[in-house]
């Protein structure tokens, strides 16, 4: 029988999807890992032994060894793409990845958008073109993976038509911002597959991006993701392959994280230790990595909505970083009923505990 895990941040993002995707990779060797949202502004924590790797355009179980796959639901970006490969091959991880023809790519104009626009900075963007990408696909300047096997004189006309798009007038300007993106995707042996190619697994591990509390339609705009981080796409694709035997593992720290602007509540300075390795750190676009208590009402909150997208035989709750803080983390405090209940990383250790 066909099974499906989905790994869900039940916060603002940062909770540790990485490392639980990896601990699940490892127990299930045969699996493939699918991303069903957001794309390279991810920056998922993986650490083995001596190696440690951020994946951001390959799922979080590359560098247990297996395949990623990322659904239409994705942006992937050439550049970013190709030096995280090259990364993650230097360090002995599968760099086999499958991307649904619909996925959309980002262009070297829509990262100039996310960097220099006003409004972005001001509610909060990553700097890698994601928010800019989704929303020039609400226009007819759309560009997607199948477009990258096209005929060249077509993918070419597409791009410089999206930087006249943006404003860019010349011609010596877009050809310049283009050489290293065609010359990336010259480079890549693309595998354009679309959900055919998941047919010869019986083992899925969805790994979500961001977290709940950022999701397009639940989160506090205009501070909000261009993506669904509910499991609601996972579940579509769940559908569709006919898998009924689906397991949930909800993630958050035991502490609040939101690296960027917005609403947040129980912010507060912490004294955090044992987080010598933390990734989530300042750059000039996000900005800092705020800290807070725990709100447990905002954590049954996103347990509940998530609930309304996805029909599930297990749950679980994922607690990590329990190792960072003094406070105890309150059990009772959850409203919801779970068949099993894990404990910590740190997101630095190298195993989950279970607490019972």
């Amino acid at each position: 029988m066909k099974k499906a895990q989905i790994v869900i941040g039940l916060g603002f993002g940062d909770e540790g999807k990485g490392i639980t995707t990896d601990f699940l990779a490892q127990q299930n060797p045969e699996a493939v890992v699918i991303r069903f949202s957001g794309g390279q502004q991810a920056a998922h924590t993986v650490m083995i032994d001596d190696r440690k790797h951020v994946h951001s355009s390959f799922a979080s179980g590359a560098l247990r060894g297996l395949p990623s796959y990322f659904t239409e639901h994705c942006t992937i970006h050439p550049v970013f793409l190709l030096n995280e490969r090259e990364e993650l091959r230097e360090k002995g991880g599968n760099i086999e990845l499958h991307i649904h023809p619909l996925a959309k790519v980002t262009t070297p104009f829509d990262v100039w958008q996310n960097r220099t626009s006003s409004k972005n900075l001001e509610d909060g963007t990553c700097g890698k073109g994601v928010g800019a990408t989704m929303k020039r696909h609400e226009s007819p300047y759309k560009l997607f993976a199948i477009d990258l096997i096209a005929p060249k004189a077509m993918l070419v006309e597409k791009l410089k038509n999206i930087a006249y798009y943006y404003g860019f007038l010349d011609k010596d300007e877009v050809e310049k911002q283009l050489q290293s993106f065609l010359e990336a995707i010259d480079a890549i042996d693309w595998k354009i597959d679309d959900y055919h190619y998941l047919n010869s697994f019986d083992h899925f591990i969805f790994e979500g991006s961001q977290g709940i509390l950022l999701d397009m339609d639940h989160g506090v705009f205009p501070n909000v993701t261009y993506a669904s981080t509910t499991s609601k796409n996972a579940f579509e694709v769940c559908k569709y392959l006919g898998i009924e035997n689906i397991e949930m593992y909800y993630v958050t720290r035991s502490y609040t994280t939101r690296h960027g602007s917005g609403w947040m509540s129980n912010e507060k300075p912490l004294n955090l230790k044992n987080n010598e390795e933390e990734t989530c750190i300042f750059n000039e676009y996000q900005k800092h990595l705020r800290l807070g208590d725990l709100d447990y009402n905002l954590l049954n909150y996103a347990l509940k909505l998530d609930s309304a997208y996805v029909n599930s035989t297990k749950k679980n709750l994922i607690v990590t970083c329990l190792d960072q803080i003094d406070k105890e983390f309150k059990w009772e405090n959850l409203e919801m009923k779970f068949d099993a209940i894990f404990g910590s990383y740190s997101p630095y250790s190298k195993d989950f505990q279970q607490l019972f």
